[in-house]
């Protein structure tokens, strides 16, 4: 199982970015999908995530400026990131609950894709 994040890239405050995250394997089936960031020197942190059935949940420091979807049908995980801020500058990670054929779930990690937020 690989989840491929893709989208980061360097934008200046005020700009919007569109982050991807793509479950690919022998997957049976996918529950909660996420993204997490990690500033430099600071802990990893929740920013969103989604239900299998597309509830939501934000981090207070980006409610109204980011907005989490996805695609079962793709098992894919989007964050639409407008209004930018300095403050955005992470690697941002997606994360999934998810169960392959024939085992149990379990958590997956992404490999992170750099989001550069200049003032």
């Amino acid at each position: 199982v690989q989840l491929q994040a893709s989208g980061g890239g360097l934008v200046q405050a005020g700009g919007s970015l569109r982050l991807s995250c793509a479950a690919s394997g022998s997957i049976f089936s996918i529950n909660d999908m996420g993204w997490y960031r990690q500033a430099p020197g600071k802990q990893r942190e929740l920013v969103a995530v989604i239900s299998k059935r597309g509830s939501t949940n934000y981090a207070d420091s980006v409610k109204g400026r980011f907005t989490i979807s996805r695609d079962n049908a793709k098992n894919t995980v989007y964050l639409q990131m407008n209004s930018l801020k300095p403050e955005d500058t992470a690697v941002y990670y997606c994360n999934a609950d998810l169960r392959i054929r024939l085992g149990p779930t379990e958590n997956y990690w992404g490999q992170g894709t750099k989001v550069t937020v200049s003032s």
